[in-house]
């Protein structure tokens, strides 16, 4: 019952976001339009696909809750981790736009209003932070589903922050290229923190040894217990964000308590390593 509560809970906040988002995307399209600021339709952009990813992490959140059945017998947890990777996608494609009407941009300059840029970016950082905030909340310490999102959103508070610094030097110095400068940088960055989201969820999703795991270190741990001969065939992957699941083989000595040595194989690899779940092939020899 908790843990539905704190399901709920999480749920309302991303919703919340969601309203946020959409509000102010549709703001700083209104007032990039009327500046003529790209750094500003850039960032109503992001702001866009920062919706997106919520309702997205939203979504697989609800999905991932279902429980296991026989034709799914591990569940639905790998829905948030397809969840972070469509978000990821999601924001390598927009640093990709971003970069191409920067360049466009270039090629073709347009009359810059500074004055609505740093207004309207202003109230965009004040939403950005609160609705960062909000998913950071909503679990982003703990879930990469929900923490695509947040990263979503702070980036958008950079980039808010950004283009104001773009608004003054258009005021003060018309510097009218750093609006171009200005959308390239945000796209770097998204097109970075995406490009490190797509890979992490890519190798979960292709079970690769989990970060801060060393097999050859399980291995030998696993055999330094009494009983055990040798260990091999290992495996150890992610069913999601945080679950660990292990597979391996050992190989133990005809005297010893078949049971209890397993009992203990276990215990070791959840106090040492944090995994949760193992399947253990024991043989007498």
């Amino acid at each position: 019952m908790a843990h539905l509560h704190t399901y709920e809970t999480r749920s309302k906040k991303l919703y919340i976001a969601i309203g946020i988002n959409v509000f102010l995307t549709v703001s700083q399209i209104v007032g990039g339009i009327v500046s003529g600021s790209l750094s500003l339709l850039a960032d109503a952009l992001h702001n866009f696909s920062d919706a997106g990813a919520i309702l997205i992490a939203v979504i697989a959140q609800k999905i991932g809750q279902k429980p296991s059945n026989p034709s799914m017998t591990y569940g639905y947890k790998r829905a948030e981790i397809l969840g972070t990777l469509i978000n990821s996608v999601l924001l390598i494609l927009v640093g990709l736009y971003l970069m191409y009407e920067s360049m466009a941009r270039y090629a073709d300059p347009q009359p810059i209003d500074g004055m609505i840029v740093i207004w309207v970016a202003a109230i965009a950082l004040v939403i950005d932070i609160a609705t960062a905030l909000l998913t950071y909340s909503a679990g982003a310490k703990g879930n990469m589903n929900i923490r695509a999102a947040f990263i979503h959103n702070v980036s958008d508070a950079l980039a808010s922050v950004v283009v104001i610094i773009a608004g003054v030097l258009i005021i003060y110095y018309q510097w009218y290229v750093v609006d171009l400068v200005a959308t390239m940088g945000i796209s770097l960055y998204v097109i970075f923190h995406g490009s490190v989201l797509t890979s992490k969820a890519i190798l979960i999703l292709m079970q690769a040894t989990p970060d801060g795991i060393n097999i050859q270190e399980i291995k030998e741990t696993l055999e330094k217990i009494e009983g055990v001969k040798k260990a091999f065939h290992i495996h150890v992957w992610q069913l999601d964000d945080h679950k660990l699941c292990f597979e391996g083989h050992v190989i133990l000595d005809k005297a010893c308590n078949r049971r209890n040595v397993k009992k203990a194989l276990k215990e070791i690899l959840r106090n040492q390593f944090q995994i949760e779940h193992s399947t253990i092939d024991a043989e007498l020899i």
